[in-house]
């Protein structure tokens, strides 16, 4: 097997993957592969993955560094190249409804023929044999109480600002697949939106689920335990403070003028009394000043910033591939660089592999 564009030095030098998805969560899956040197090949259909339509920088977030192909999975010859691709490949990753996964033949018991090796990992909303429920990112947020945790309590819920459910099950589909070639053994992997975001609730589903606590919605978005955690108004600009231990607390408290309440516990008992103290602490200065001021304490602290000041602040974060400025791999590896390389054309690679 010959290595693609991304076998260079990356850890994943060597391995192919063929991807059928469309959108976010698969192609972000991805991505991550072929950022970390993995020969990803990109099949598409005549018309191109829908997110090309989205536009272009939209596409290149989530494709860089990938090949193109064009394949019609609906026809006889679509199907043959499939199965010869599959042959040279360690996997296939899809993200499309169940019925379509099955009907174009992207399982393990299909493409075995062609390779006893391949794994192939189906990214689904519900379970590849739950049927075609539609399963976008913001339905499965509300299907898993997400969106019932988010938002001030007297208000209604709300949804995070991004696509949560999307990119956690790239990431779920990503370890999946690696974990499978891993074990040397080809297989079924299923990865479905909303079990990874059960996943996600850890904490609040066993408090549920081992002492009948049921998660409740808290102002500033507050963490269930921990006091004071969560975002405060200061006299300029908001800041998100996270006391998990009383150590923290000390030097919080020490910093800011506030007495009393040393114990975790007696925080928690009385959380109302805390957050009335700290509010009226914090007022005394911006947000900007207080992460100043905590952060060389150790405290864990940061004034609310918008994407656009979050990138200025790390512009190492951002990288160029192609005519694109994208944010980097998030994945480092000594030793390595990732290739940040452009997204393909639709079909670019028809005739190379």
């Amino acid at each position: 097997m010959t290595a693609g564009p991304g076998g260079g030095a990356g850890p994943l030098a060597g391995v192919r993957v063929l991807e059928v998805g469309h959108m976010l969560a698969g192609p972000y899956a991805t991505m991550m592969l072929a950022d970390l040197g993995a020969d990803v090949v990109k099949l598409e259909p005549p018309g191109g993955d829908i997110s090309r339509q989205v536009g272009d920088a939209y596409f290149a977030s989530l494709n860089r560094g990938k090949r193109s192909v064009r394949l019609d999975l609906g026809t006889e010859a679509g199907q043959a190249r499939l199965g010869e691709l599959a042959a040279d490949a360690h996997a296939l990753l899809v993200n499309l409804k169940p019925s379509a996964i099955h009907k174009y033949g992207l399982t393990y018991e299909a493409l075995r023929r062609w390779n006893e090796r391949i794994v192939c990992v189906a990214v689904t909303g519900f379970g590849l044999d739950a049927g075609d429920d539609p399963a976008f990112d913001y339905v499965i947020q509300a299907a898993t109480g997400i969106a019932a945790l988010t938002g001030d309590p007297d208000g209604p819920p709300t949804l995070p600002g991004y696509s949560s459910a999307d990119n956690s099950a790239g990431l779920a589909a990503a370890l999946g697949l690696l974990a499978q070639i891993v074990s040397g053994r080809g297989g079924q992997v299923e990865v479905s939106l909303r079990d990874v975001m059960l996943s996600q609730l850890n904490y609040r589903a066993s408090a549920y689920l081992n002492e009948g606590v049921e998660p409740r919605r808290l102002a500033n978005g507050a963490h269930s335990y921990y006091v004071p955690a969560q975002l405060f108004p200061t006299a300029e600009g908001h800041l998100a403070l996270f006391i998990t231990h009383d150590a923290f607390w000390r030097s919080f408290s020490a910093e800011a003028g506030v007495a009393g309440f040393a114990t975790m516990g007696e925080r928690a008992v009385r959380r109302e009394e805390v957050l009335k103290a700290v509010t009226e602490a914090l007022a005394a200065d911006t947000a900007a000043g207080w992460e100043a001021r905590l952060r060389p304490l150790g405290v864990p602290a940061a004034a609310v910033r918008t994407l656009p000041e979050a990138l200025a602040a790390t512009p190492e974060a951002v990288v160029t591939a192609g005519g694109f400025r994208l944010v980097r791999c998030p994945v480092r590896v000594a030793g390595h660089a990732a290739e940040h390389r452009p997204p393909p054309r639709l079909g670019e690679h028809d005739g190379t592999l």
